[in-house]
């Protein structure tokens, strides 16, 4: 694997120019800036891997904090990220929360109790991260949700668009002819500028925009992110919404789940009722229907986020928000209907 010795050669710039372009600094002309970043991408250089033995910092290890204890899509993440840290020779504690905790309460009391060297946050609530993130002084990553309005440079965010995924689940069930839709999970929360949960608002903009009728008391029903709770929940939108043709999950276990209590209440998927579902777990190809979803690239998110915080670690700089691209996977699960 090459050094940043060997960057600083193959581009002809000083190892501290070259230092100066990996922590963002301000002071290297665009030239410079330009030709060092192009050798780094072509070269596969890995700045977090080098840097560990160029600044050894505290052998405490990195905590994951994982907020759900039934969320199968974070579970995947989780491997992946342990792959990858394993890869760098990093060790990490994983600890699971209840998706009701406060994973920013939890994170403060382990900062004072184990000074660990980095942070890690799979889920989270931003009403936690936006009120009290600040009280963090550790460097962290949010994988899966964004971060972008938390003020603090200690943080980065890596996850899908979830405004714009659910945005295409909408619309790939208003496209094959529904009219009639319910939304299950999350929950519904309020801002100053309206609905707060991006997996909501995306889906009810699409609504409003193709002129399809969309009332919350009766078409939206919360649910956690487990099949248990999906199926409980598929059973009370039944109930307030029986006419419904198709329902949008905000997880592919609540749309399992959901799948689940359709069928045993008399509705057939996708002949009565169509179902999608997000994230992309695996076990939506193994499902009878397929279930249809928005994939989300678990890989990219646990790559890259592993590569920002031991970068950040090592080098200080401000942390940076990326949206990782999703992909509409439309399965059996969805009728279309004319």
């Amino acid at each position: 694997m090459p050094t940043i010795k060997d960057i600083a050669r193959m581009s002809g710039y000083s190892i501290g120019t070259v230092s100066r372009v990996i922590n963002n600094h301000r002071d290297v002309s665009d030239a410079a800036r330009a030709a060092i970043e192009k050798v780094i991408a072509e070269s596969g250089f890995q700045p977090n891997a080098n840097a560990k033995h160029l600044k050894q910092t505290a052998a405490s290890a990195i905590v994951i904090f994982v907020k759900g204890t039934q969320n199968v899509f974070l579970e995947d993440i989780l491997e992946k990220i342990q792959t990858h840290l394993k890869a760098y020779q990093e060790s990490a504690s994983v600890i699971f929360l209840d998706e009701a905790d406060n994973e920013i309460s939890a994170a403060r009391k382990i900062e004072a109790e184990r000074h660990p060297r980095g942070m890690i946050f799979l889920g989270g609530n931003m009403d936690h991260f936006r009120r009290s993130f600040s009280e963090i002084s550790t460097p962290a990553v949010l994988i899966s949700a964004d971060a972008s309005g938390v003020d603090s440079p200690l943080l980065s965010s890596f996850a899908t668009d979830d405004y714009e995924g659910s945005y295409a689940a909408a619309k790939v069930l208003i496209e094959s002819g529904h009219r009639r839709i319910g939304i299950i999970g999350g929950h519904m929360s309020w801002g100053p500028e309206g609905i707060t949960s991006p997996r909501l608002a995306g889906a009810v903009k699409c609504f409003e925009e193709y002129g399809i009728p969309f009332d919350l008391e009766t078409q939206f029903v919360s649910s956690r992110f487990s099949m248990d709770d999906g199926s409980r929940a598929a059973r009370r939108l039944l109930k307030r919404y029986p006419e419904l043709t198709a329902v949008f999950c905000h997880s592919d276990m609540i749309a399992i789940g959901a799948m689940r209590a359709f069928i045993d209440s008399g509705r057939r998927v996708p002949e009565d009722i169509s179902l999608i579902g997000f994230d992309g777990i695996e076990y939506t190809r193994y499902t009878i229907p397929r279930i249809a979803t928005i994939r989300q690239d678990t890989d990219a998110m646990a790559k890259r986020g592993i590569d920002d915080l031991l970068m950040r670690i090592s080098y200080p700089r401000d942390g940076v928000h990326e949206r990782i691209p999703f992909e509409v996977i439309a399965k059996e699960s969805i009728r279309t209907i004319g």
